[in-house]
């Protein structure tokens, strides 16, 4: 343990902290960057209360925040793991501060990355999920792999921003997402189902692939190249816009011009699925 972090000093970090905290650590561990909003829908039941246990996590360091500078109105406070937050989370885990896997400067450069927006927004698909399952019967989000997560376990064939599976009324369906900013070209997007097929053959599991993309002309784009392509896929795919809540009637299948599905809806739409976890 850093020599900073006295058993008497974690034992004063330790009454401080509540299992609910403890596991919003290490949901932003795992996410790398969380929004005050995101936090808000993923572990509180409004959002007063939310800001204020925020700022304390802060003030006590567990949670390091920046608000980035957007070109027209203000964005809100974005949340990172804290120092000591790391410690708390390496001691549950049973390890050194160093084989955690921690660096502060690290942590913080995401402030910069020209992905913050690409991880923010797939984020944001993740804390929708997990607050709609919190607050509606009927609804679970059993599984979500980040990035990272996804490219250790599929990296030779395909690196989705994320796969998860969803459960509303008894539908369940598996999804790799692609969260498309419109930094990639067309062409490139669409190319990603190459590896999407590839996958499919190696592991005999038929996983959609959903594009969220970052506008309607954007979308119908994606949408017209997809269904053009719709004899050479073996991959079922589906589009929508991002901004509306992601397990409601907003995805457009690859094969249809119409008719958006909720996301569970998706299971019936295709039902060759299968399950990878």
């Amino acid at each position: 343990m850093n020599d900073h972090y006295t058993p008497a000093v974690m034992a004063s970090l330790a009454t401080k902290l509540t299992s609910r905290d403890r596991h919003l650590l290490r949901l932003v561990w795992t996410h790398k960057v969380l929004t005050s909003h995101q936090i808000a829908r993923i572990a509180f039941n409004d959002p007063t209360t939310a800001r204020h246990r925020l700022i304390k996590l802060h003030h006590i360091g567990v949670l390091n925040r920046f608000r980035p500078k957007p070109p027209v109105g203000s964005a809100p406070w974005h949340y990172v793991l804290g120092e000591p937050g790391a410690v708390v989370l390496a001691a549950e885990d049973g390890t050194e501060l160093a084989e955690f896997g921690y660096r502060r400067d690290r942590v913080l450069s995401i402030a910069y990355s020209q992905r913050l927006a690409h991880t923010v927004g797939t984020n944001d698909v993740f804390a929708h999920l997990y607050g709609t399952a919190r607050h509606t019967s009927g609804c679970h989000l059993h599984s979500w792999w980040p990035e990272g997560r996804c490219a250790n376990q599929w990296g030779t064939h395909v690196r989705p921003d994320a796969y998860a599976r969803w459960t509303e009324n008894g539908r369940t369906v598996d999804f790799f997402l692609e969260y498309d900013t419109g930094s990639e070209t067309i062409g490139r997007v669409v190319a990603k189902l190459d590896g999407y097929a590839a996958l499919t053959a190696a592991t005999g599991i038929t996983t959609p692939v959903l594009f969220l993309t970052s506008s309607s002309r954007r979308e119908r784009t994606l949408h017209d190249r997809l269904q053009l392509r719709a004899g050479q896929n073996s991959v079922p795919c589906a589009t929508a816009v991002a901004g509306s809540s992601p397990h409601g009637p907003i995805w457009l299948p690859h094969d249809r011009r119409d008719q958006r599905q909720r996301l569970a809806e998706l299971a019936e739409h295709w039902p060759q699925l299968g399950a990878r976890c």
